[in-house]
């Protein structure tokens, strides 16, 4: 479906807002700039970025792109014969071979990460949104694989894999840390797939494989 002018010239507002946003915490750090002075350097109304941003936060976790469903989804568009966990294993992957945003594997992401770490309610923000994840996947796990409602085996799957999405974030957090660049960051958490495949056991790279 072609975008129209004018859901491009809002996605556009969208993106500067948050562009600008992002600029100044990372300038002056996340709890001492206020939405009004977000709102005055994007040259837009205050209303205008509660219209696009519901809360603060989201001017740096926006819901589309830190969602909760994010591993439901992930797993609910597996292929046939896939299972979630080599599903998810290879949407990283890809998202890691694409230098993905949603993953921090860009140039500039070192003084982001650095911002998001000495925020308090970024952190928190972060810690609830995994616990989200895992409990989004696990109703999608049971629903899928037909489990009765006393079947633990879906929510400890999604905790596994949920381990392992943190993982990769936590490492990619850990070398942006340490200041090396995207492309060496990537080859380092493809070996790390790498060892997480190897290790989970057959149960779990089997399990809920699509059959359609």
């Amino acid at each position: 479906m072609t975008e129209g002018l004018r859901e491009r010239k809002k996605r556009q507002t969208r993106r500067r807002i948050a562009d600008v946003a992002i600029g100044l915490f990372v300038r002056r750090g996340f709890d001492q700039v206020t939405i009004a002075e977000v709102a005055a350097a994007a040259e837009v109304s205050v209303n205008t970025v509660y219209n696009y941003f519901q809360s603060k936060e989201d001017l740096v976790l926006p819901p589309d792109q830190a969602s909760p469903d994010r591993l439901a989804d992930i797993v609910r568009h597996r292929r046939p014969g896939e299972s979630a966990a080599l599903a998810m294993l290879a949407h990283l992957r890809d998202e890691v071979r694409h230098r993905d945003r949603k993953l921090g594997l860009t140039e500039n992401f070192g003084r982001v990460f650095e911002m998001m770490r000495a925020a308090p309610t970024l952190t928190a923000r972060l810690e609830d949104l995994g616990r989200q994840m895992t409990d989004a996947l696990a109703v999608v796990l049971a629903e899928e694989t037909g489990a009765a409602p006393d079947d633990q085996l879906p929510r400890v799957v999604a905790w596994e894999l949920g381990c392992f999405h943190s993982l990769v974030f936590a490492e990619i957090g850990r070398r942006t840390a340490a200041g090396e660049k995207p492309d060496t960051i990537a080859e380092a958490v493809l070996d790390l797939l790498e060892v997480v495949e190897s290790l989970l056991g057959e149960r779990v790279l089997t399990y809920a494989i699509r059959k359609d």
